[in-house]
């Protein structure tokens, strides 16, 4: 099976290599027959466009966007929970400075996990703010998602939220007494010894990568630079490229190890994880009724999922602005993450939205048809 993975994982990245949906990708996917696993790379294109641009490695850097908030930031709120910091059921904004308004005092840790907070989908704050990093930037922008009126009461629907995020991230951050790149070292990079392939790249500390091995992504027009060894999102940017919403780095190995490692605990083949298996579980399983969204965690959904369709309604995963994803079948016991840079050099690029389900499909269908 491994060499029939590689061979369509090599086919069908390089479709959209030409086809123009990136420039640079590295696809990994893992799956467990029987009692032996397979493992599928590809790593192609360039970590820019143009001769300027060095080949994608295991190595290369992706900006993971979104999927910051599965992998890092329910991540370490389920290490809080484990530690009693916090609880599901009660509010978490409270910790944050200042009088917490009296529309978010309902809103629950669970409510922010599942994106049924009430919160906006998101708001272009950034465009208040001069494009320079400046004192004070990160604690006005949290002041502005704190106000921003709720569109419906807590728990009464789900509408995917950035704001959510952005708060549970400074929630994490006072509970814990560590800033959430610290925090996601010790929680996971550390314990899973993935410190070098997964990371933040705080804007205000020296770049320990070199440069090339970065995926580049948008030519930003609020910015006036490309963005290259920096945070695209600009809420993450403008709290210094530490945020809970996006800001976290990976490199297909690091993505891949984590997501096995999950797939792992939620299966109970790991006697001692530093994730607890209860929480995670919980996590995984505690579906909105009337949408797909888990806990922190996406799932398919029927009919128009970027997974395709062949991944089973129990699967878990999420996608990045930036081009990435990753989605776990435990009923197929199988990985499968795509990182691109498909905003590069800019994000009207939309190739990606039909490429998803595309490679997902071409991928599964390979192993079901191995086995």
């Amino acid at each position: 099976m491994k060499n029939q993975l590689n061979k369509k994982l090599f086919e069908v990245c390089r479709q959209g290599l030409e086809q123009g949906v990136f420039c640079g990708v590295a696809a990994g996917v893992s799956v467990l027959h029987k009692t032996t696993s397979h493992r599928g790379r590809f790593c192609g294109g360039s970590t820019r466009m143009g001769p300027e641009g060095q080949a994608v490695t295991t190595k290369t850097l992706f900006d993971l966007a979104s999927l910051t908030k599965p992998l890092c930031t329910t991540l370490c709120t389920l290490d809080l929970i484990k530690k009693g910091l916090l609880q599901w059921n009660k509010c978490p904004l409270g910790v944050l400075d200042g009088l917490l308004p009296k529309d978010k005092r309902q809103i629950s840790l669970h409510h922010i996990l599942n994106h049924s907070s009430g919160l906006p989908a998101y708001k272009p704050f950034f465009k208040e703010f001069s494009p320079q990093l400046l004192s004070g930037a990160k604690e006005s922008l949290i002041n502005k998602a704190l106000q921003e009126p709720l569109e419906y009461g807590a728990g009464e629907r789900c509408m995917y939220s950035d704001l959510g995020f952005i708060l549970l991230g400074v929630v994490l951050e006072k509970t814990s007494g560590f800033r959430l790149d610290r925090l996601f070292e010790n929680v996971v990079a550390a314990p899973l010894q993935l410190s070098h392939q997964m990371c933040f790249l705080p804007i205000d500390e020296p770049l320990t990568r070199a440069l090339d091995s970065i995926a580049a992504t948008e030519q930003c027009p609020w910015r006036k630079k490309l963005m290259h060894g920096e945070v695209h999102d600009e809420h993450s940017w403008l709290m210094g490229g530490v945020a809970g919403h996006a800001g976290l780095f990976g490199t297909i190995e690091g993505v891949m190890t984590l997501c096995e490692y999950l797939l792992d605990v939620w299966k109970g083949r790991i006697d001692r994880p530093s994730i607890a298996t209860a929480l995670l579980n919980k996590a995984l399983t505690s579906k909105h009724p009337k949408e797909s969204w888990l806990l922190g965690f996406d799932s398919p959904s029927p009919g128009q999922s970027s997974s395709g369709r062949y991944f089973s309604p129990q699967s878990v995963g999420h996608l990045g602005f930036s081009g990435t994803s990753f989605w776990i079948d435990p009923e197929k016991e199988t990985v499968v993450v795509l990182l691109t840079n498909r905003i590069h050099p800019t994000r009207d690029n939309t190739l990606i939205r039909a490429f998803r389900p595309y490679f997902h499909d071409c991928v599964m269908e390979t192993i079901l048809n191995a086995k």
